[in-house]
């Protein structure tokens, strides 16, 4: 009887094992959720972050309030970093990802439809476009999508108040 069990045990883990494979595959590693961005987490040291994405985070900015970059790759994300922690994270090229798939380009629509339910729209300050806020549960951490009115131009998530922050640091 044992011997069954263990045969029925491996065949069951060489069976799901390519599935779960497969699903890990279709998720990409470097997602930006409402409080992190991959290993990278809202309030970690730029020393953290950069030991987590294992890439050098730079800046030419002095301040409290300044944005850091990847050295090489994540391109299309900045790390703004606050009292000496991550505080958000800015997107403004379609590389990048949310956990839900939302990125810039996607119409408004889309946005609404992956955070049914969660989500407040208000005008944009600048341009005749939206804001599409999502908060988490306790609103601590949000995400903010900024649209031309149809489609998304950039997004960014992370704590408050920061995240409300219009012009980067201000």
């Amino acid at each position: 009887m044992k011997v069954l069990c263990s045969i029925l045990m491996v065949v069951l883990l060489l069976t799901v094992s390519p599935l779960a494979d497969a699903q890990a595959k279709r998720i990409p590693k470097y997602v930006v959720r409402f409080n992190s961005f991959g290993p990278v987490k809202v309030g970690m040291t730029v020393t953290q972050a950069s030991k987590a994405l294992g890439i050098r985070l730079v800046t030419t900015e002095q301040g409290n309030c300044r944005y850091f970059e990847a050295k090489r790759g994540f391109k299309d994300i900045g790390f703004m970093v606050n009292d000496g922690t991550i505080a958000r994270f800015d997107v403004f090229e379609r590389g990048i990802a949310t956990d839900r798939g939302a990125r810039v380009g996607d119409s408004e629509a889309r946005i609404k439809s992956l955070y049914k339910g969660m989500y407040e729209v208000s005008k944009h300050p600048y341009v005749d476009g939206h804001y599409i806020v999502v908060d988490m549960k306790g609103g601590k951490f949000s995400i903010i999508f900024e649209t031309d009115g149809k489609r998304v131009t950039s997004f960014r998530a992370g704590r408050s108040p920061e995240i409300g922050y219009i012009e980067g640091c201000s």
